[in-house]
């Protein structure tokens, strides 16, 4: 007894090394921690009944959305509803309405910190009153305060966007939900607990990461009536429709004219996955060209799209890295898509180009040490690799970053003898293939323009509820274009048409010039310094300060070398409403860009005075609405519901409480044991001691 005790102590040394080592991984990438919702840290139905009503109304590029959530109290007591949730990525939000019973209050923009007082000092004197605050640019907060028993309040949200526009194909996404984001770093210390709350807390790399983290639970974990959503499109595109359809949802349509109206098929939705909808013009009557003017407080604004002709035959060799998420995250059908979409990606691939595959969740790992050829056998390596990919892990994506960039780095200037073409005309490309669930976005983008040099960067975005905002974020920092795929059925035609744009850019060194040169003109024009564009893909510029009068001339060089160049008659613009707000958005986030690329604070002066002179909300103002009329007796309990969102469609149900790195609960349960069979064995040597 005495040597099998000593040979188990051996064997259970051997066991829980590895589970210690997985505990200190664990510890080091933590997502930070779960917050238990209530005392036994199970999850409770909350007694507020959400329902949302979206009618978006396109004209031209522009939609004008209309957002209504309505919050139901099914308790007997006065409650407060916190809701964090996701609109589209470059949602410019102008507007505030809330309603209660008879009464409407209309929201106005103030300073962040102030539009808190305003509404903490309403909500604590019993009070109706919401706000909406910015989280990150396609991530807001509402909050509802005294929602009396058995009633219904709601907040009413208006927020305009650009419509979509690739490859012949108008699109618009109206995000329902979101994945649960990995938040890196640290837990922080101090952790604030009144005004924020979510199932992480703040770590050194995302400090905001409790007011990013909403619970995500299944449909079944709220009221059979919650979570439900109406969509409405009305769509006056300006010419005759071919087609219209949805990736994500069956739709019911009726055509009034060149007015299209479209709903869901099934009525109300359930609020777990993005409802994107896609619609094409008759053939010969795609845009070629478009200017819209809109004149508002005495100034001129103007919005211009021009789509560059079809590029030639050329085709340059590349250098193509392929980086698939296998993060926890990822698990699902979102992991098999991705799986597919790489596979594609490699099938593009042709003699004298090379490639390299990268994984990552907590850690990445390559196929290769430096890309390599598209052999035959290199391929098949790939497709086998790629095939036993699974999901599981945190989302530490900087490193896998920091590798894909590298690489192409590391590989430059050698020259494989089997490589015909000149290795100097090589396109150096990375296709990043993710949902985008992160917390650290401004971290990454800076990492991507430090790092990026003379390569460009492609991402697609994976799954039902992606970080969308990131995704088209990272592209435009790494001078590529951003390509969605929704289900399995919508993979191949995306995806398509971005391997064939990544063939060769149709244009390159582009210039844009407006009639009038002058330095506060291109201040006040974005994109400032546009970058290359794909097969498919126009150029839109918007301005301030210009009259519809004169000729704006757009040119660039062609993939041979050519020059190419076209004016556009500003005579000829249409109506345009919302321009200012477009404009406006464009301007701040010029303002946060220049501010991240020279590693200072922002101007938040100038920011918060953009914002409210346009009426919109940004990173330092939000929306408030206050009743001037007491409603809830201060002395009466107010309680706090916390909204959840629902898990995303395709996920699988172990994320509701993602992500779950590794613990030491492993550690502590082989310790004990371990502990168990050293008393064994000092029991058997006192017996045989002391018989």
């Amino acid at each position: 007894m005495e040597g099998i005790s000593l040979w188990l102590a051996v064997l259970l040394m051997l066991f829980v090394q590895p589970l210690y080592a997985e505990a200190s991984t664990g510890s080091e990438d933590t997502a930070g921690v779960l917050h238990f919702v209530d005392g036994k840290g199970q999850w409770q139905e909350p007694a507020l009944v959400l329902g949302s009503d979206f009618d978006i109304r396109v004209s031209g590029l522009i939609a004008d959305s209309r957002l209504v959530r309505t919050f139901r109290n099914t308790s007997d007591r006065w409650r407060e509803g916190v809701f964090v949730f996701p609109l589209p990525e470059k949602a410019s939000v102008y507007g505030l309405t809330m309603k209660v019973g008879e009464r409407t209050i209309v929201g106005e923009v103030q300073p962040r910190e102030e539009a808190k007082k305003t509404y903490e000092k309403a909500r604590d004197s019993g009070r109706h009153a919401a706000t909406v605050e910015q989280q990150r640019p396609n991530l807001f907060t509402t909050r509802v305060a005294n929602i009396p028993p058995g009633a219904t309040v709601s907040v009413e949200l208006n927020y305009q966007q650009l419509v979509s526009y690739r490859g012949g194909v108008f699109e618009l996404s109206v995000p329902t939900t979101l994945t649960p984001r990995y938040m890196p770093g640290e837990p922080l210390a101090a952790t604030p607990q009144q005004w924020q709350g979510g199932w992480a807390v703040p770590t050194t790399e995302v400090p905001d990461a409790d007011a990013i983290s909403p619970f995500t639970v299944g449909v079944a974990d709220v009221a059979a009536d919650s979570h439900r959503a109406s969509v409405r499109f009305t769509i006056d595109a300006g010419f005759p429709l071919a087609r219209v359809s949805s990736p994500s949802h069956e739709l019911a349509t009726q055509q009034d004219g060149q007015v299209m109206t479209v709903e869901p098929q099934a009525g109300e939705i359930v609020m777990n996955r993005d409802f994107v909808l896609r619609w094409q013009p008759l053939a010969g009557q795609e845009p070629g060209a478009a200017v819209f003017h809109q004149q508002w407080e005495g100034e001129d604004y103007l919005l211009a799209m021009v789509m560059p002709g079809r590029a030639g035959k050329t085709r340059l060799p590349r250098e193509l890295t392929f980086v698939i998420d296998t993060s926890g995250s990822m698990a699902g059908q979102s992991i098999r898509q991705a799986k597919e979409a790489l596979q594609l990606g490699l099938e593009t691939l042709a003699p004298g180009d090379r490639f390299n595959v990268i994984q990552f969740n907590s850690q990445p790992h390559a196929l290769f040490m430096q890309p390599e050829m598209a052999t035959a056998n290199n391929l098949a390596r790939a497709r086998q690799y790629v095939s036993r990919l699974e999901a599981d892990g945190g989302t530490e994506m900087a490193p896998a970053l920091a590798m894909a960039l590298q690489s192409h780095v590391k590989g430059r200037g050698e020259v494989s003898a089997d490589a015909s073409p000149d290795e100097s005309t090589r396109v150096q490309q990375v296709v990043f293939m993710t949902d985008g669930a992160v917390g650290n976005e401004s971290t990454l983008f800076s990492q991507i323009r430090r790092q990026l040099g003379d390569q460009r960067l492609f991402t697609v975005a994976i799954g039902s509820a992606p970080n969308r905002h990131f995704m088209r974020e990272a592209a435009r920092w790494g001078r590529g274009s951003y390509t969605a795929v929704q289900d399995p059925s919508d993979i191949s035609g995306p995806l398509v048409r971005l391997f064939a744009a990544m063939e060769a850019p149709v244009l390159t060194d582009i210039e844009v010039r407006w009639p009038d040169q002058s330095a506060s003109v291109q201040e006040d024009s974005f994109p400032r310094r546009p970058g290359d564009l794909y097969q498919g893909e126009p150029l839109l510029q918007v301005v301030r300060g210009i009259p519809p009068a004169g000729e704006l001339s757009v040119s660039g060089r062609l993939p041979g070398g050519g020059k190419w160049q076209r004016s556009l008659d500003l005579q000829q613009a249409d109506s345009g409403l919302g321009l200012n707000r477009y404009w406006a958005r464009e301007k701040i986030d010029s303002l946060l860009d220049e501010a991240r690329v020279e590693g200072q604070e922002p101007d938040k002066a100038k920011i918060t005075g953009l914002a409210v002179e346009h009426s919109l909300m940004s990173p330092y103002t939000s929306f408030v609405a206050v009743d001037a009329t007491p409603a809830r007796d201060p002395e009466s309990t107010l309680v706090k519901d916390d909204l959840p969102t629902l898990l995303p469609a395709g996920s699988q149900p172990g994320m509701t409480r993602y992500p779950q790195t590794a613990t030491f609960a492993p550690l502590l349960v082989a310790l004990g044991l371990l502990g168990l069979m050293f008393s064994a064995a000092i029991v058997l040597l006192q017996r045989r001691a002391y018989p």
